[in-house]
């Protein structure tokens, strides 16, 4: 039984034989092998293109800085799942990629919109700035946090965030997602009364979009970014075991509530 529209029957990305395998219309051996890093390979699955110089940088970039930041719930994740079955590799690596979600890690496509939605008034207010602190005072009135801002633990700023601005200057590759970027930095602390730093995810989104990377690779960077980061956890994992240790740990931290109550 089919479910849903179907669509046309082919792809576009890969096919092989018993003699070539072909991705996007490239001998995989003669055209691709030893000649393109991941990133590049990364880009032309996705897009079917070769990423321009900014494109491949900003998209290094942004894998580098998100791959790795400590023991993060995926990170523990995984390693508790290579523990409990240290033969599956695959799936403590799947445990901790479920955990990449939009409230940890995974918020560049939120922050895709948001900048997406400031450029769009823009034109109508005449500004940036005005553009910017209409979304932040609407996603304040609403009680809704404000996507690629705040951190709980990059405070005033953070410092990956940082880097990404001042490298997209320093290339001259800072365009209008930048600038919406930044003005919405502002509109936050105003509207919130205090400083919102802006979070890596938010310069991501910013970075990439002004160098023409495709929506849904923006949105795919978190996921394929932090795999790498995952599959290292799971080798240390291996060699030096913590993922029990974390477990039971977290157990003695939460008060049952039998002994809240005061019940033996």
């Amino acid at each position: 039984m089919l479910i849903g529209k179907p669509g046309a029957a082919r792809t576009a990305i890969a096919a092989a034989s018993s003699d070539r395998v072909t991705v996007r219309g490239r001998d995989l051996v003669h055209d691709l092998m030893g000649r393109l890093t991941f990133t590049d390979y990364a880009f032309l699955l996705a897009t079917g293109r070769a990423p321009t110089d900014d494109q491949r940088f900003f998209l290094d970039l942004s894998l580098v800085a998100l791959a790795e930041h400590g023991l993060t719930p995926s990170a523990q994740a995984a390693r508790m799942t290579y523990d409990a079955d240290p033969a599956a590799l695959q799936g403590a690596i799947a445990a901790g990629v479920l955990g990449c979600g939009t409230v940890i890690l995974g918020a560049a496509d939120l922050c895709r919109k948001v900048i997406e939605d400031v450029l769009a008034r823009a034109d109508a207010l005449g500004s940036l700035e005005a553009a910017a602190l209409e979304v932040a005072r609407e996603h304040r009135k609403e009680r809704k946090a404000l996507p690629g801002y705040g951190h709980p633990l990059h405070k005033p700023v953070d410092p990956r965030a940082e880097r990404m601005i001042a490298l997209a200057r320093e290339r001259g590759a800072a365009g209008r997602s930048v600038e919406a970027a930044l003005a919405l930095t502002k509109a936050a602390a105003e509207v919130w009364g205090k400083p919102l730093p802006m979070n890596v995810s938010m310069t991501i989104a910013a970075t990439l979009r002004d160098v023409d990377i495709p929506p849904g690779l923006i949105r795919a960077v978190p996921i394929l970014a932090r795999t790498a980061g995952l599959i290292a956890h799971c080798i240390e994992e291996a060699e030096t075991p913590i993922g029990f240790l974390m477990a039971s740990k977290g157990e003695e931290a939460i008060v049952h509530a039998a002994d809240a109550d005061g019940a033996v």
